[in-house]
This record gives structure tokens, sequence and C-alpha cells, in this order.
């Protein structure tokens, strides 16, 4: 049996849920993000009380279809820009297509229609982060960053970066600079 967890995106959250099933003494198979296995099914009264500790977490159990298909399209999308080394060589269409065993025209306007925003968007917003996350950890540069992503030109990254953010990758890194240099001077 599988249950689908909403909001459920990193490391933390997985250990988080973990947590809760032991808890509740529910024997699982493993967790990922966004699913775990259980060892065999829960009872609606187990599935009532997970759901109840999972909001305190801000976590929600899922149930409806959609909703579900919904939680897997965002969790391919934030494993493949968060969690992979490369980025796939295919489309991302293609790699989301084959990742999930649906049509993309389906996948994505089930998407749209749900969040309001279109997959490509999505993919956009998780790559915009990924580009701050490794801006501050400051082991890359924006022509490395741009490659990594597979942005086609460091321009490209840049308009993108300035169009979600509002301000250049360059002044988001002097902006951090200036927060840790009045940090260290308080």
């Amino acid at each position: 049996m599988k249950l689908y967890i909403k909001y459920m995106v990193s490391l933390r959250c997985k250990m988080m849920v973990q947590e809760e099933l032991q808890k509740l003494g529910l024997p699982y198979l493993g967790i990922d993000l966004g699913v775990v296995e259980m060892q065999h099914d829960i009872t609606d009264e187990q599935r009532e009380q997970l759901r109840t500790n999972l909001l305190r977490s801000g976590l929600a159990l899922l149930d409806d279809k959609r909703g579900i298909l919904i939680e897997k399209i965002k969790n391919v999308i934030v494993e493949m820009v968060h969690y992979s080394d490369e980025l796939p060589k295919v489309n991302y269409s293609d790699y989301i297509s084959q990742k999930l065993n649906y049509d993309y025209t389906y996948l994505s306007n089930v998407f749209a229609e749900v969040k309001g925003i279109t997959i490509q968007q999505f993919i956009i917003i998780n790559k915009i982060e990924r580009v701050k996350e490794l801006l501050l950890y400051d082991e890359l540069n924006l022509t490395e960053i741009s490659y990594k992503l597979h942005y086609s030109s460091v321009a490209h990254l840049s308009n993108q970066f300035k169009k979600i953010t509002g301000i250049s990758p360059s002044f988001f890194k002097k902006l951090r600079k200036k927060r840790i240099e009045h940090l260290e001077d308080m």
C-alpha cells in the first residue's frame, strides 16, 4: 500500500514522516519524496491519526487522484532540479512523462488546471531557487551554474533570474555579502 503526502520536499520532511509512522507503530517499507510504501494496509482510524499528526508538521495526506498526480509531478521536478547531479539530457516533458508513465499533455493540463501555472513555469521557479542555492554556496560561478542547469547562456539564466526575483544574480550575491558583513559587525 502506498500513501501520498503533500508538501514533502526535503530530507527533513522524510524524517518527520518517519517519526510519525514510528510513533503510531505503522511499519513501512520505504519513504521517498511524497510517497510512503507501507508494509500492509492501514485502518481508517490509523489513516486519520496519521493525517492529523502530519498536519501539525505542515504536511498533508492525500486521497484524491488528481492531488496525488500533482504531487508526483512536483516531486519529479524537485528531485530533478534540486537533488540530481545532472539534469536529464532529454526534454523535461519527455523526462516527466517517462518517470510517471503518463502522456505529457495530460499531465500538463491537469497541473495547469489545479496549480494555476504551467509545468514549465514550475520548473523555472525551481531552477531559479536552485540558482540561488548555488550562488549562496559560492562554489560555482554564474557560467558554471548556467552550464550545470542547462541554460543556453549566462544571459538566459540572468534574464530568467531577474524576471522571477526582480533582481540580477550579481545583485543577489551582493545583497548576501552585505547581510553577512552586517551580521559580523553586530
